[in-house]
C-alpha cells in the first residue's frame, strides 16, 4: 500500500503524494446544484440513514468558494448553464464534479434544444451516476469511487489537467 511501519521507532513513513491524496479523499465538501427530482434522492443520501459523515463529507457547502465537489443533480437548461459554469469557475482547485441522474449525465428524456445534453459540454465530469432518479446507494457507490480516484490523482487533479491542456489560466 506504500505505507511502511518502521519497527521499534513508532513512526510512519510514506511519500507526500500519497499523504495528500489520503487527506483530500476524506475532506470532500460537496456543493449540490439540484434542479429536479434527483434532489430528493440527494436529500436522502445526506440523511442519517446513509451517514455520509463517515466519508468526510458531512458538511454540504452552498458557497462555491468553500466547496471542492460540485454535484449536478437533475436537468440543466441552457438558461441555467452560465450560472452553473460561473459556480464551477468560482470553486478553488482542485475540484471535482459528479453528474447525478440521467438528465445531468446525458439530457435524460429531454432531447430538446433548451436542455444541456450532458454536463461534459460545460466542464469536465469526474463521475456519472446513472438512473432516473438514481437511488442514494448509487450515489454513495459513486462517491466512494470518486474518493478512490481523488486519492490516486496526487497533486494535480483532472480538472487542473484539463485546464492545462486547454491553455486556460
Amino acid at each position: 500500500m506504500g505505507i511502511d511501519y518502521l519497527k521499534g521507532d513508532g513512526f510512519l513513513a510514506t511519500n507526500l503524494n500519497r499523504a495528500v491524496g489520503w487527506a483530500r479523499k476524506y475532506s470532500l465538501w460537496p456543493m449540490p446544484f439540484a434542479t429536479a427530482c434527483c434532489g430528493i434522492e440527494y436529500m436522502a443520501f445526506m440523511a442519517s440513514h446513509y451517514d455520509i459523515a463517515r466519508f468526510g463529507a458531512e458538511r454540504p457547502s452552498f458557497s462555491p468558494r468553500q466547496a471542492d465537489l460540485l454535484i449536478v443533480i437533475g436537468t440543466v437548461c441552457i438558461k441555467m448553464a452560465p450560472v452553473l459554469k460561473r459556480i464551477y469557475d468560482q470553486m478553488a482547485e482542485p475540484k471535482w464534479v459528479i453528474a447525478m441522474g440521467a438528465c445531468a449525465s446525458c439530457g435524460g428524456m429531454f432531447d430538446v434544444y433548451s436542455v444541456i445534453q450532458g454536463m461534459d459540454e460545460l466542464f469536465p465530469v469526474d463521475m456519472y451516476i446513472p438512473g432516473c432518479p438514481p437511488r442514494p446507494e448509487m450515489l454513495m457507490q459513486g462517491f466512494i469511487q470518486l474518493q478512490e480516484k481523488v486519492q490516486k490523482e496526487g497533486y494535480i487533479s483532472a480538472s487542473m489537467k484539463h485546464r492545462l491542456l486547454k491553455g486556460d489560466n
